[in-house]
């Protein structure tokens, strides 16, 4: 695992020294400076996964520096923590207002300090991968969920999730509905793995109208088919009262050709280890777009299971 680089902004070289001192304590690599200007330098420089931002500095204070850094859109995913030995709700107010994500007082405990840089960094981290419309992990912390499964050698299933004809939709309601449309999907797929999945089920967006879930095999089928039902029930209500009742729309294709769409439906193909072994994500990809395939091939929302077993004497054992 990469070791996390913080930077601290602080005209103290008393309050640099005893912050060092707790956060190489815990392994992260720490960098220091010694004014607002020199810490928007170091920033640009060192590339910090966070920074310690004093609030009292000559020059430049750390409101300022705050702003400036704020103002610039690369450092928007860059947690920022105030340090201020001032108890005053308006700086701490003021702090939050420029996009500060947390504010501590000092002088402060070590614990609370490291407590707080950690809960920040892992709140960052996971903002960072997760899809942004809806909030959903996504494809790297897919890929090293499915390969953490195959490492502990657990039973598994991976239910890969595609909404048919959305892109039609998008076309002809536009990308707020199409919006929409994903977020409605992401909160059936999530809300029926808490009622029907366990505990360590794990829900992910690939992007677009793909949608992923890693679950208990013996939850599969319950799993995809309350899926199906909530999503035929919802999905009309986003269409027109005409489209509704004749059941389509009409928008050009991918050549160009005006086409009949019918209202969308929902695709699921399903890889599971049960009765073969998976060496890695790369293969699960591979099998689930083998049975993606066949399942839009069929009418209406389905869900496919892979029940091929492991090459026996050359021979695939069906």
């Amino acid at each position: 695992m990469f070791r996390k680089k913080i930077l601290i902004i602080d005209d103290s070289e008393l309050m640099v020294k005893l912050i060092t001192d707790i956060l190489q304590g815990r392994d992260y690599i720490v960098v220091s400076a010694s004014d607002g200007f020199q810490g928007l330098r170091k920033v640009t420089e060192e590339k910090p996964d966070l920074v310690l931002l004093d609030i009292v500095m000559p020059g430049m204070d750390g409101f300022e520096v705050c702003k400036v850094l704020r103002d610039n859109p690369a450092n928007n995913l860059m947690p920022i923590i105030m340090l201020t030995a001032q108890e005053n709700e308006d700086d701490k107010l003021t702090g939050l207002e420029l996009g500060a994500d947390d504010y501590i007082i000092k002088p402060f405990n070590p614990r609370e300090l490291l407590s707080r840089i950690s809960n920040t960094l892992i709140r960052i981290d996971r903002n960072r991968w997760a899809n942004p419309l809806t909030g959903l992990k996504g494809n790297l912390e897919i890929q090293a969920e499915i390969n953490r499964r195959i490492v502990t050698n657990e039973l598994f299933s991976v239910i890969y999730l595609d909404i048919d004809n959305f892109k039609a939709f998008n076309d002809v309601y536009g990308f707020p509905c199409g919006d929409r449309a994903i977020k409605i999907t992401a909160d059936i797929i999530t809300d029926n793995v808490h009622a029907f999945g366990s505990i360590d089920d794990f829900v992910g967006h690939i992007g677009g109208d793909d949608f992923i879930i890693v679950a208990d095999p013996e939850n599969v089928d319950s799993l995809c088919g309350n899926i199906i039902k909530n999503f035929d029930s919802k999905m009309p209500d986003l269409y027109t009262n005409g489209h509704r009742k004749s059941g389509f729309i009409t928008t050009a294709n991918r050549q160009g050709i005006i086409t009949r769409f019918p209202i969308m439906t929902i695709s699921i193909s399903v890889v599971t280890n049960e009765h073969r072994s998976i060496v890695n994500h790369i293969q699960v990809g591979e099998i689930a777009a083998e049975l993606k395939k066949k399942a839009k091939a069929i009418e209406g929302s389905v869900y496919i299971k892979d029940k091929r077993k492991q090459m026996t004497g050359g021979h695939q054992v069906l």
